[in-house]
């Protein structure tokens, strides 16, 4: 198969991370003030309970799947009996995962009472196991990825408008959730007939997969475990209005991770292919580009949220969740401890075959969240889940570090410390009144988002900043053709 343009797979995938950020955008203060923190709390709840029986289905392959799939690629026969393979191994620990979860249905209380929107969640697990949607990041095909979720992210987002119209709507809204996320997952599994043979091929190597699927699956469940753990502890610790609470203190937060992220999920198989093929060289330019990139992104999304922490969860969720606005100040610099972990560890790590370095960093970090969460849930709440959220990202991020050792010295001298941070204060110096300015909320994120974005990437082209003024290349080459 051909080696497609990480460039066209960067802009596919920002726009798939784009329709990601407007879809909760549109959807999100309408579906916040009609449920109410209690019910938003509970879909935030149980949606994290069932991730963890998903995350046990996927036996870490949704990374581990999109490596190997890169490695094979250019091989059909090969490539059709890897995810047979893989596909198999993910239908069989779905059954058990069914089963576990079938278990805490009739045994665990909190879960007892809420069994339909448990059973509305779980169809993430049998959706995830026949979506092979590593299969299609591991081929690159980002152009159909992100065609199939604008249309079900179309769809979705004119079914919550008709259908949530009251508190009592939140199984509809979960149910449309799942359809969002997951729903697509079926044309994957049509779909997939163009790219490999289903026919059995027989001489399964099982045993490979599942032994480096352990090693993703801790992985994973690490992440999950400081990701999602914080909602589980509150809602056990202090109720479903507290997660309320959390939920809108990081709605913000999740929307800019996933699109600083956009450029590590395109880069991950190539990364892969590179490192098979020992082409080194592009290796590390591939990752100095993408921790440029990192820093000049994240950084003012995490400053200028820190500013507008007020103003932003008034109209995103209203004066009902006024209580999330620290947990959001606090959680906010996780956007750029992710972004730069995502690199060290997905991006580097793994394909340098040293994902075991990344699983104890994550192992780490899921301990120093659970006695965080523990000592301060009780006493702070929603903030106290924010302050273990975001030491743990800061452990993963420095054992990451660690384990890389020499192997990041060029990526990170390729970064343009002084420009960004001198643009960066400029900008925050040039914005700062508009916080005093006594207007609605919605015009103060709207006038100071453009003030702010604006001015910062003015002062990024003024300093010359090597990724900006790429950007601004990229795009005037378009505008010629």
């Amino acid at each position: 198969m051909g080696q497609k343009s990480i460039k066209l797979n960067f802009i596919l995938n920002a726009s798939l991370s784009m329709l990601n950020v407007i879809f909760p955008l549109l959807t999100y203060p309408y579906v916040s003030r009609t449920l109410g923190p209690d019910n938003l709390g509970k879909i935030r709840f149980f949606a994290s309970f069932v991730e963890y029986f998903v995350l046990f289905s996927q036996l870490g392959l949704p990374t581990l799947g999109v490596r190997e799939v890169a490695k094979v690629r250019d091989d059909k026969e090969k490539l059709s009996k890897l995810v047979q393979e893989l596909l198999i191994i993910n239908l069989v620990v779905s059954v058990i995962s069914y089963v576990l979860l079938g278990i805490c249905m009739i045994t665990v209380p909190k879960v007892i009472d809420n069994r339909a929107l448990v059973a509305i969640f779980s169809l993430n697990i049998f959706f995830g196991a026949i979506g092979i949607e590593w299969m299609y990041r591991g081929l690159e095909e980002y152009g159909y990825i992100t065609l199939r979720s604008v249309i079900f992210k179309i769809i979705s987002v004119i079914a919550i408008f008709m259908l949530i119209n009251g508190e009592g709507d939140y199984l509809i809204y979960g149910a449309i959730l799942v359809f969002a996320t997951s729903g697509s997952y079926i044309c994957n599994f049509i779909h997939a007939k163009k790219y490999i043979s289903f026919k059995p091929t027989g001489g399964y190597e099982f045993g490979k997969h599942i032994k480096n699927a352990m090693i993703f699956l801790g992985m994973s469940a690490a992440t999950t475990i400081y990701t999602s753990l914080d909602s589980l502890m509150l809602g056990f610790m202090k109720g479903d209005t507290e997660v309320g609470y959390y939920d809108a203190a990081v709605r913000v937060k999740n929307i800019l991770v996933t699109l600083i992220t956009s450029l590590g999920t395109v880069i991950l198989p190539r990364t892969s292919y590179y490192i098979e093929k020992g082409l080194i060289d592009d290796f590390k330019a591939v990752i100095a580009k993408a921790l440029d990139l990192v820093w000049c992104a994240s950084l003012p999304c995490v400053t200028y949220c820190i500013m507008f922490a007020y103003p932003i969860i008034m109209v995103l969720a209203g004066k009902e969740y006024e209580p999330s606005v620290t947990a959001m100040v606090v959680i906010t610099p996780t956007i750029f401890l992710i972004g730069m972990s995502n690199i060290f560890g997905i991006q580097m790590l793994v394909p340098l075959g040293k994902e075991k370095s990344l699983l104890i960093a994550e192992i780490c970090g899921a301990i120093v969240d659970l006695i965080l969460n523990a000592i301060l849930i009780p006493k702070f709440g929603a903030t106290g889940a924010a302050i273990g959220t975001l030491a743990a990202e800061f452990v993963v991020l420095f054992i990451a570090l660690i384990a890389l050792g020499n192997n990041i010295g060029q990526g990170l001298k390729s970064i343009s410390y002084i420009k960004i941070i001198i643009s960066l204060a400029v900008t925050s110096i040039i914005s700062m009144p508009i916080v005093w300015i006594n207007i609605r909320p919605l015009y103060i994120v709207l006038i100071s988002g453009v003030t702010f974005f604006g001015i910062y990437g003015l002062m990024l082209l003024i300093s010359g900043e090597k990724m900006a003024n790429e950007a601004i290349e990229i795009i005037k080459n378009k505008i010629r053709k």
